[in-house]
């Protein structure tokens, strides 16, 4: 069973942002997956490092588009990504130093993150960029 589901409650209605949100929900699921299965450090690792390089990846395909089309809310999605970014590089600093464990709960923070993000922060672009022209 998937940790995350995907739905269209989840769709910003971007097909390209909703394919990148796709990939970073199977990221997590994948994540999900080989933990509950007691794969070793260094798989989990490489799935973790792929999560983050990708949120990053994302987030700067999102900014691009928003500064293009004028979003008058960029600088604190922004601001949103920079603190969800410094959220994910402390999780892995303590992983990789062993301060932390992955478990559950880093997985349900994960889960909560993702959500979050993209119902809170995110669905507030659709409307604006989908005006645009943007879908």
């Amino acid at each position: 069973m998937a940790l995350i589901n995907w739905s269209d409650d989840l769709s910003v209605k971007i097909k390209e942002f909703d394919d990148e949100h796709k990939n970073l929900v199977q990221m997590i699921n994948e994540l999900y997956d080989n933990m509950k299965v007691g794969k070793g450090k260094e798989v989990l690792e490489e799935i973790l490092n792929r999560l983050v390089k990708y949120t990053v990846h994302h987030f700067a395909h999102e900014e691009k588009l928003m500064n293009q089309y004028n979003y008058p809310d960029v600088k604190i999605h922004k601001a949103a990504h920079d603190n969800l970014v410094k959220q994910v590089n402390e999780l892995k600093q303590n992983l990789d130093s062993g301060k932390t464990v992955l478990t559950i709960n880093v997985l349900e923070f994960l889960k909560e993150w993702l959500n979050a993000h993209i119902m809170g922060t995110d669905k507030k672009y659709t409307n604006y960029l989908n005006a645009k022209g943007i879908k």
